[in-house]
């Protein structure tokens, strides 16, 4: 059976996925909220991440997620021994144009978009992404994502890096299970849902005023 890839990402209200897990985790560009998830925790989200991290399982994962979890899991100690563990007996499969060293035991290089479909055609578990924003678009373009699960905080961030940007296709994606915790965090899964339909016949009729027409113009000459 072929592989499934399932990705879960924390967001804020406005989009940024940047650093949640601590102060020093990614401040580049200035990004000065680095912690955000625990400054605002919600136990509302454990069975998600519960459900996420279940079972046998691969790490599929940008360079600098990569970086970062080499850099702290494998020293996890205390509450943190067990999913430790578990990642150093995953494999991890780093998406990447780069040549350095991947030193964390299990690890292994990806060079391409078509390496990762030719892994998912493989036997194995199913690759989990965590983090790692920059290889979304690509991987949605080539519709290798299965679930999408998405645990939004209610709170706005203003900078930092966003979860889908350049590249990301046009397309639906169709919502397979929600919940709200009672802090307010909205929790939402979603799997690829074809195309985006043409514009319906019935909706409204695009504007035909002068008016209508000198702001068409006004865009077109970059002036609106």
């Amino acid at each position: 059976m072929a592989r499934k890839i399932r990705a879960g990402a924390f967001l804020s209200l406005d989009g940024v996925m940047q650093a949640p897990g601590g102060p020093t985790e990614d401040p580049t560009d200035g990004f000065a909220e680095g912690g955000w998830v625990f400054k605002l925790w919600d136990e509302g989200i454990e069975p998600t991440l519960g459900t996420l991290f279940s079972g046998e399982y691969d790490l599929l994962l940008g360079r600098r997620t990569y970086d970062i979890f080499a850099a702290y899991w494998p020293y996890a100690e205390g509450d943190n021994k067990p999913m430790s563990e578990a990642f150093d007996r995953a494999a991890k499969y780093v998406l990447t144009r780069g040549n350095q060293p991947l030193e964390w035991q299990n690890s292994h290089r990806l060079g391409s978009i078509d390496d990762v479909a030719k892994l998912k055609t493989g036997d194995g578990p199913d690759l989990v992404i965590q983090g790692s924003s920059t290889i979304y678009p690509g991987l949605l373009a080539a519709g290798l994502i299965d679930t999408l699960t998405l645990m939004t905080f209610p709170v706005t961030l203003g900078t930092g890096k966003r979860l889908l940007g350049d590249g990301t296709p046009v397309g639906r994606m169709e919502m397979t299970d929600h919940t709200v915790t009672a802090k307010g965090t909205f929790i939402a899964t979603y799997k690829p849902g074809g195309a985006l339909p043409p514009y319906p016949e019935e909706a409204p009729i695009p504007a035909t005023s002068e008016r209508e027409a000198a702001r068409q113009a006004r865009m077109k000459e970059g002036n609106w």
